[in-house]
C-alpha cells in the first residue's frame, strides 16, 4: 500500500518526533489525557471479587492476555488501579518489558497493578490515543527515559511530561479507524502463519509416532502389542519396557536453597529443562554452570547420553554431546546393545504423550524413573532402526524449513504494523482519504470506540 505524504510539515522541536505535519499540535502528553483517576477503595468489601492484571498479563501488540481472580482480601496490595473501556495501561516498572495495552471490553471488576499507569483520553481519540502509547517511538522513548539498571522505571509524572503530537479530533478518528482496518487484516495473515506453525508441529509429531511405531513398510505383517497407545506394530519388532533399551539415570541437586550462590558459576555446565526445550536436537546452550562444591551435590551425565525434562516440560528430550550435571527434573537415557541413539531420541518424542498421562500432579507435573523404566515400546532391528532415522531426518528437516519460512513471514509481518502505527501516528502518511465515513461510524462500536463511563461495582 502506498500513501501520500502531507502537503506540508514543520519541526516539532522535539529530537525524536522529528518533523510533523503544519497543522498537527505538539503538547505535552497530560493535555491530552488524565493520568490514575481512579483507585480501588480500601473500604472495599473484603469478599469483592477483582480480576486483577499485572505486568505479564500485557503483551504489546496482543494487549491484556490474561488475568488472576481474588477476593479484594485476598488481592495483592497492587492491585488497586481501576480501569474503563478506552483507558491505556502503560507499565512504568520493567519498562524494556513494553507492557503497553489498550482497554477495550474489561469486565466491570477489572483491576490493574499500580505498576501500570492509567491514561484516560480526554482531548484525544482514544483509538488514536491507544495506537500512539503503542507506537515503537514512544515505546522506546519510555525505555530511554526510564531510570535504573535491574529495574528500570520511568514515573507517571515524567511520562505525562512526553511530548505527543495529534491533529484534530475528526483527523485522529481516521487514523484509528485505518490503523483498527489495517492492523486486522496484518493479524489475521500472522494468525494464518501461527496455525500453519501448529500443523507443522502435529504432523511432525504424526510422522515420528507412525515411522517408531509402524516402521516404513506398510506392507510388513503385523502383530498386536498388547499395548494400548502402541496397537499393532510389525511382527518382528521386539516389544519390551524400556528399561530393556536404555539405562536410566536420575539427575540430583541435593543442596537446598537450590538457588545458593555459593553453588554457581564455575566450570561445569549445569543443564536445565528449559535449556532441553530450547534445544532443535543436541544441548548446545546452558544458563548456568556449577562449580566443584555445586558438582559434589549433583550428577553428572556422559557424552551420548539422551536427556529428558521430567518435570515441567515433561517429555521434552534432547541429546548430551559433552559431559554435563544434572539436576532432579531431568533424566538421562544411555542406550543399550541393541538401540541406537538416534532412534531412541525419535521413539522417546513418539511417547510424550503416554508419559504426561501417566505424569503425577502435586505443584507441578512430575514423572519418576519407575514410571519411565516401566513404558513399553517396540524396537526394530539395528538396519532398520537406520532407515527409520534417516526418513525421520529427512521429514524433519522439511519441517524446520517450513517452519522457519512461517517464523519469518511472522515477523515481516510484525514489523510491517509496527513500521505502519508509528508512520501513522508521527503523520508520516496521510490516512484521511483511504477510510470511509462508514468506517468510522459509529463512534460507540468497535475497537476505538467511544469511552462509555459505567460505575465500578
Amino acid at each position: 500500500m502506498s500513501l501520500p505524504r502531507y502537503a506540508s510539515y514543520k519541526d516539532s522541536g522535539v529530537e525524536w518526533l522529528g518533523e510533523v505535519p503544519s497543522h498537527w499540535e505538539v503538547k505535552p502528553l497530560k493535555v491530552f489525557a488524565s493520568c490514575n483517576d481512579e483507585v480501588l477503595s480500601e473500604s472495599t468489601a473484603p469478599g469483592f471479587e477483582i480480576e486483577y492484571v499485572e505486568i505479564s498479563d500485557v503483551t504489546l501488540g496482543l494487549g491484556i492476555t490474561g488475568s488472576t481472580t481474588y477476593a479484594f482480601a485476598s488481592a495483592p496490595s497492587r492491585a488497586r488501579r481501576v480501569v474503563r473501556p478506552g483507558d491505556v495501561v502503560v507499565s512504568t516498572v520493567r519498562t524494556y518489558l513494553r507492557a503497553i495495552a489498550q482497554v477495550h471490553e474489561p469486565p466491570p471488576n477489572l483491576v490493574v497493578s499500580t505498576g501500570f499507569a492509567v491514561l484516560r483520553p480526554r482531548a484525544a481519540h482514544p483509538g488514536f490515543l491507544g495506537y500512539a502509547l503503542q507506537s515503537e517511538v514512544t515505546v522506546s522513548e519510555i525505555i530511554s527515559r526510564s531510570v535504573g539498571v535491574s529495574y528500570p522505571a520511568i514515573n507517571s509524572s515524567d511520562l505525562m511530561r512526553l511530548s505527543f503530537a495529534a491533529p484534530t479530533l475528526p483527523e485522529q478518528r481516521a487514523i484509528a479507524a485505518f490503523l483498527d482496518r489495517e492492523t486486522a487484516k496484518i493479524d489475521a495473515l500472522i494468525e494464518a502463519q501461527e496455525r500453519l506453525i501448529t500443523l507443522l508441529k502435529e504432523k511432525r509429531q504424526a510422522v515420528i509416532s507412525h515411522a517408531v511405531t509402524k516402521g516404513l513398510d506398510p506392507s510388513a505383517p503385523m502383530k498386536d502389542s498388547g499395548v494400548e497407545w502402541l496397537g499393532q506394530v510389525p511382527a518382528h519388532w521386539e516389544v519390551k519396557a524400556i528399561r530393556h533399551f536404555a539405562d536410566v539415570l536420575r539427575g540430583k541437586f541435593t543442596h537446598r536453597p537450590r538457588n545458593d550462590p555459593a553453588y554457581y558459576d564455575g566450570k561445569y555446565p549445569f543443564i536445565q529443562t528449559g535449556d532441553i526445550t530450547a534445544s532443535k536436537r543436541f544441548v548446545t546452550t546452558y544458563r548456568q554452570t556449577l562449580n566443584d562444591l555445586g558438582a559434589s551435590v549433583s550428577k553428572e551425565f556422559p557424552i551420548g547420553t539422551l536427556v529428558m525434562a521430567i518435570a515441567a516440560n515433561i517429555g521434552d528430550v534432547a541429546i548430551l554431546n559433552f559431559p554435563a550435571f544434572f539436576p532432579d527434573s531431568i533424566v538421562g537415557l544411555v542406550p543399550k546393545i541393541g538401540i541406537e541413539l538416534p532412534f531412541l531420541f525419535y521413539l522417546m518424542q513418539s511417547m510424550k504423550q503416554s508419559m504426561l498421562m501417566i505424569a503425577t500432579v502435586s505443584t507441578q507435573m512430575n514423572l519418576n524413573v519407575d514410571q519411565i523404566i516401566s513404558l513399553v515400546a517396540a524396537r526394530p532391528s539395528i538396519e532398520e532402526q537406520a532407515m527409520i532415522v534417516e526418513f525421520l531426518d529427512d521429514q524433519m528437516l522439511k519441517a524446520s524449513r517450513l517452519e522457519a519460512q512461517a517464523e519469518a513471514a511472522i515477523n515481516l509481518l510484525q514489523e510491517r504494523r509496527a513500521a505502519l502505527i508509528s508512520a501513522a501516528v508521527t503523520g508520516k502518511i496521510d490516512v484521511r482519504g483511504s477510510v470511509t465515513m462508514e468506517e468510522m461510524e459509529p463512534l460507540a462500536s468497535g475497537p476505538s470506540g467511544a469511552i462509555p463511563q459505567t460505575a465500578f461495582a
